[in-house]
């Protein structure tokens, strides 16, 4: 596996003494958490402790410890810091060797303590010799700054085509600083340090060969990647016949070529386009009509995809509850970009942002939130989209204000949105 091949390098560069860090990028469904936890395996294997781990949610704290006590010697004690009130769920509480606290005092003599970024700033005391930072480019980079002063050399490991972070509150007055809080913590540890060494994982083990190359030019033109799969090793099995009509050609299309677009008529609409907002729901649901059965290298004689192994995704809250009410108790996954980053299924269905507006602004442009969208799956994806995208683009293109001292950001949205939708037209399935 490539993450294998790779960690040698990246573990003699942070060991070596000659940096205080080190860079891994990954694209979507690459391994990130594999090599998380094999350099944390490596690492107390060779005696390079204690360490400290870093995560950006509650659900990858606890996802990367579920597999660290899997992979570390039964001895080794991890410490999962948490807030005051926390209640570890089932998985974690069952593992002996983990010991959960909201102070490091209360977690004993473990060699590793793992806890969410923001959990990490609020401590006052204490330094680890070696530290791994998990999605680093979902990080905030004064979060990164809170921190730094804990670790002495650190591994940073996330994906660059995703999400940067955000914030609700006016961000112009850093504009320009070099230390803006705005930009992820991988982009100004970098412009601090443009010496560090940058390692590249060039193969996604999620998606499958009919997306790798889409989702690679399009929103990774620098460092491109390639599928870990080839031609013929998955396919999407549909056992059920259908009824004919839009839906089940969008489905069909799908298992077919692992995309679709499914287009509804031009129009301006409300951000809560009702119609779309079915059409997603209607569409997984016959989906679930359908059969659909996933074979792949995880599943030679075939897998059900059912409804937890579906997910629908949209740019906004309120259009996910649109979502979710037509779709009644289906255990479907819904939810924005921003909370499905880092999650994979077979099938997913996506609303796509500039769907029925009348302008593109530069969160529905934001290249990371198309990328997370069309990223998540390892079978089809199928996109539903008011017709005249492509005519949006062109009439708004990008405008967004040049800044002195800040970096051009690549790709950019406006051209990502365009490669997307041309490779879309190919696989359009419209209503009249």
């Amino acid at each position: 596996m490539v993450v294998s091949s790779v960690l040698p390098a990246v573990l003699s560069d942070l060991t070596s003494g000659s940096h205080r860090g080190v860079v891994v990028d990954s694209p979507p469904g690459a391994g990130k958490s594999t090599l998380v936890v094999n350099a944390t395996a490596a690492m107390v294997s060779n005696g390079h402790l204690p360490l400290m781990i870093v995560a950006q949610t509650n659900e990858q704290v606890d996802d990367l410890i579920v597999r660290l006590v899997a992979a570390l010697p039964a001895g080794v004690g991890v410490g999962r810091l948490s807030a005051q009130g926390y209640v570890a769920p089932s998985r974690i509480a069952s593992h002996a060797q983990v010991t959960v606290g909201s102070k490091v005092a209360d977690l004993g003599p473990v060699l590793i303590v793992i806890g969410t970024a923001a959990k990490w700033a609020t401590l006052s005391e204490g330094t680890w010799p070696w530290a791994i930072v998990d999605e680093a480019y979902q990080m905030r980079s004064d979060m990164l700054l809170r921190i730094a002063n804990r670790f002495d050399r650190a591994l940073f490991v996330g994906d660059p085509g995703q999400l940067d972070p955000f914030s609700v509150v006016e961000s112009e007055r850093w504009t320009g600083l070099t230390w803006d809080p705005m930009q992820s913590a991988v982009a100004v540890l970098l412009r601090h340090n443009p010496d560090l060494p940058v390692h590249r994982l060039p193969v996604s083990w999620r998606l499958p060969c009919s997306a790798a190359p889409v989702v690679s030019q399009a929103f990774y033109p620098f460092s491109g990647f390639t599928s870990g799969t080839g031609e013929g090793d998955r396919r999407l099995g549909l056992s059920g016949a259908g009824a004919g009509g839009p839906l089940d050609a969008a489905v069909e299309m799908a298992a077919d070529t692992g995309w679709a677009l499914y287009e509804l008529p031009a129009r301006h609409t409300l951000r809560t386009d009702a119609e779309a907002a079915e059409a997603c729901a209607s569409l997984a649901r016959r989906v679930l009509e359908r059969g659909a059965v996933a074979y792949s290298e995880q599943a030679r004689d075939g897998a059900p995809v059912t409804a937890s192994r579906i997910a629908i995704g949209a740019a906004h809250r309120d259009q996910v509850a649109a979502i979710r009410s037509y779709l009644g108790d289906l255990d479907i996954t819904v939810d924005t970009a921003n909370r499905l980053q880092g999650r994979e299924y077979d099938v997913t269905i996506v609303l796509h942002p500039l769907s029925g507006r009348r302008d593109a602004t530069a969160f529905h442009l934001e290249s990371g939130r198309l990328c997370v969208l069309t990223s998540r799956h390892r079978h089809a994806c199928i996109v539903v989209a008011r017709a005249g995208i492509p005519d949006l683009l062109d009439a708004h293109p990008s405008t967004e204000p040049v800044h002195l001292n800040v970096p051009v950001k690549f790709p950019d949205g406006w051209e990502a949105n365009q490669a997307v939708m041309a490779h879309l037209d190919g696989h359009r399935v419209a209503l009249s």
